[in-house]
């Protein structure tokens, strides 16, 4: 066992987070190019690179789906995974946020923190994922360390521990100076190895002033740090990387280097910044699962009982594969597991090292590692896998909740069969893509996250060789809530045919939650007194206003935003039961509701616009016509970024209007802002 675990120490299970574009797939493919995985550069303008495999990735120039690669480096295993940066991707950050154990957040340095930077460093805190940064493409004009650092420490809040020094810029942009050790890192024009040297004499002076910044940061945040700084006013290399590991995996410090990937410099030292301060298996939190009613801890001991989670599932050439984080003991070939969620005891036929399409086979799994499993049936994106002997329910990821539908038919009647079955598909690899079927016009409705979102998945059908499908225009999903409520609304649920009857007395008030706690949300409580209303039907009268939530008043759909009080009620010695309290409360809040006042709510997006100065007349125009509320602006190298909130039924075909309204200079990024009143239509007013 000591082995195992010494072998754990060298493991890094790792992602890539950034706003799209700002270089996420040009590290990992770098990555894979400097520890000898692959020996050609790959490029995303080409279409060459091993994770963006999908015809789609390679046609938009996008990653849309996470994908994981293993390389190694200076005797350590590096598992990765390359996450999308659009918005409407999120869920597959946060699938892939759940299973890892650090991060490298890349950033652009000339637009520095971008809208979907700062979103999935949000979701990085969630999670608690170490992260060190990476600020990318040092060689472009209007590039510039220092503005990146401030936009980092400003927007995100992190302590930026900055451990490199730019020698030259834009496209003077040959090397670093390395903080740490106080040399030298040149790379030559052919994207070769670095060499180092002492570091520049011109830079000499520069270099010891930020050296003494970040001893002076770093003893500011770790004790040993400040006692050794204290002592002798400076700190030791050997101190120096100590205490930057540990703020890194505390997340009291953020250590920052920087580079070029597309020009292949800088690689190297980040590949050396994540062995030394990114956590392994072993340096990361017990897992915690509960077992009935009670919770346990797993460590990444390989010699635990078997333990893992399921964050991916996908179709591959192969079959159909579960990718698992295994969090404790071992797995190998023809072992059978258990799927807590299900209930169901599956064999696992295979087992294999992802390589993006590709896969290497292997005899077992051990904690710490990331794998694919052939052969369950299943088991879904958050099923919990487990020793049968020692069953476990892991958290399950969260999934968001889909804002943007679209209707979807099959062209040929004939073929109605074969679109669900590839909707179902759709719906089992990605579970922020929902399917259902509209009850009053029996309309198939696909809902995700985007109207791109929803256009990969319908491309997705037709590439996979499904049927030929017909789209309706995009609809969003609103919401309704309490404006005024109601007090004291009695109901009495009595039903008496024969047998045992049903009896529930209930009297409610409803009031919008307000401010309190924003537009969204739902709160119960009981101030019933005397045992009026025993405990156990209280719980029932609460699922019961669940319940409810389900269809509001105005249009059916959910209701949000408000707070139900059980003020009085009263039982009856035989007929009251938990069924019938719940069914007075799901009738008699849908009561309630119809007495309150209720307004209609869209979801809408805040919306990040980069335009030429000479076009911001008409983008605003557009904007307000949208009805969109601009919040701000700013210039930017020669260009305008508008930041506004608009609502997400507007946004649909803005990316067309925007390039015509700026000659295709125009560009603009969205992420969900939660949800707004809408419109009254005319005759409600």
């Amino acid at each position: 066992m000591r082995t195992n675990l010494s072998t754990l120490a060298t493991v890094r299970n790792l992602g890539i987070l950034a706003h799209v574009d700002a270089g996420k797939t040009t590290v990992t493919e770098r990555f894979l190019y400097a520890t000898g995985t692959t020996h050609k550069r790959g490029e995303v303008h080409d279409g060459t690179t091993v994770t963006d495999f999908d015809p789609q990735e390679r046609d938009r120039g996008i990653t849309i789906f996470a994908a994981a690669v293993s390389c190694g480096w200076d005797g350590h295993r590096i598992n990765l995974i390359d996450t999308p940066g659009h918005v409407d991707f999120a869920d597959e950050v946060e699938r892939s946020l759940r299973v890892l154990d650090g991060a490298i957040a890349v950033f652009d340095a000339v637009a520095g923190v971008e809208p979907q930077s700062e979103s999935v460093w949000r979701q990085a805190d969630r999670h608690g994922v170490p992260r060190i940064a990476f600020v990318n493409k040092l060689d472009r004009a209007g590039a510039d360390l220092d503005r990146a650092v401030a936009s980092i420490r400003e927007r995100l809040h992190p302590a930026p521990l900055v451990v490199q020094l730019p020698i030259g810029a834009e496209d003077g942009f040959t090397g670093v100076v390395d903080l740490v050790r106080m040399r030298s890192l040149l790379w030559d024009g052919g994207g070769g190895a670095a060499v180092e040297g002492p570091v520049p004499e011109t830079l000499t002076e520069e270099a010891l002033r930020r050296r003494r910044v970040l001893e002076e940061a770093v003893a500011e945040l770790h004790p040993a740090a400040l006692e050794e700084f204290c002592a002798g006013s400076a700190l030791s290399e050997q101190t120096l990387v100590a205490a930057l590991r540990d703020l890194t995996r505390t997340g009291d410090g953020v250590v920052v280097l920087c580079g070029s990937a597309y020009r292949n410099r800088g690689i190297e030292p980040l590949l050396d910044a994540v062995v030394a301060y990114l956590p392994s298996p072993l340096d990361v939190p017990a897992v915690r699962g509960v077992h009935g009613d009670t919770e346990q801890r797993r460590s990444a001991d390989p010699e635990a009982p078997f333990a893992a989670l399921a964050f991916k599932v996908n179709a591959a050439g192969i079959g159909r594969l579960t990718c698992v984080r295994v969090y404790s003991g071992t797995i190998g070939k023809g072992d059978t597991v258990w799927d807590p969620g299900t209930g169901r005891t599956e064999r696992v036929a295979r087992i294999l090292r992802v390589m993006a399409d590709r896969h290497v086979q292997l005899d077992r799994a051990v904690a710490g590692d990331i794998v694919a499993l052939a052969g369950l049936k299943s088991a879904r994106a958050g099923s919990t896998l487990c020793d049968p002997g020692a069953p476990l329910l892991l958290e399950a990821p969260v999934v968001a909740e889909p804002v943007v539908s679209v209707a979807v038919e099959a062209r040929r009647s004939t073929d109605t069969g074969r679109l669900a079955s590839a909707l179902a598909r759709l719906a089992e690899e990605d579970p922020s893509l929902v399917v259902r079927t509209d009850d009053e016009t029996g309309q198939t409705v696909l809902s995700g996250m985007g109207e791109l979102h929803l256009e990969v998945a319908v491309e997705k059908i037709r590439r996979d060789g499904g049927p030929e499908v017909v789209v309706g225009r995009p609809r969003v999903a609103h919401r309704e809530t309490v404006v005024r409520g109601v007090s004291g609304l009695v109901f009495r649920h009595v039903k008496q045919d024969g047998g045992a009857g049903q009896f529930a007395h209930v009297v409610l008030d409803v009031e919008p939650l307000g401010a309190e706690a924003g537009a969204t949300g739902f709160e119960f409580r009981s101030v019933v007194v005397g045992g009026r209303v025993p405990q156990e039907y209280v719980r029932a009268v609460e699922a019961g206003c669940r319940d409810a939530l389900a269809e509001g008043p105005l249009g059916g759909h959910p209701v949000t935003g408000l707070r139900v009080t059980l003020s009085d009620g009263s039982t009856h010695v035989k007929d009251s039961s938990e069924m019938a309290f719940r069914t007075a409360g799901r009738l008699g809040l849908r009561e309630a509701l119809r007495a309150c006042a209720v307004a209609l709510l869209e979801p809408v997006a805040e919306v990040t616009v980069t335009v030429p100065e000479d076009a911001v007349g008409g983008v605003l125009g557009d904007l307000a016509a949208r009805r969109g509320r601009v919040n701000g602006s700013e210039s930017r190298n020669g260009s305008a970024v508008l930041t506004a909130t608009v609502p997400l039924a507007e946004l649909f075909g803005y990316a067309t209007r925007l390039r015509s309204r700026t000659q295709g200079r125009g560009t603009f990024t969205t992420r969900p802002a939660g949800y707004a009143p809408a419109p009254q239509p005319a005759a409600a007013r």
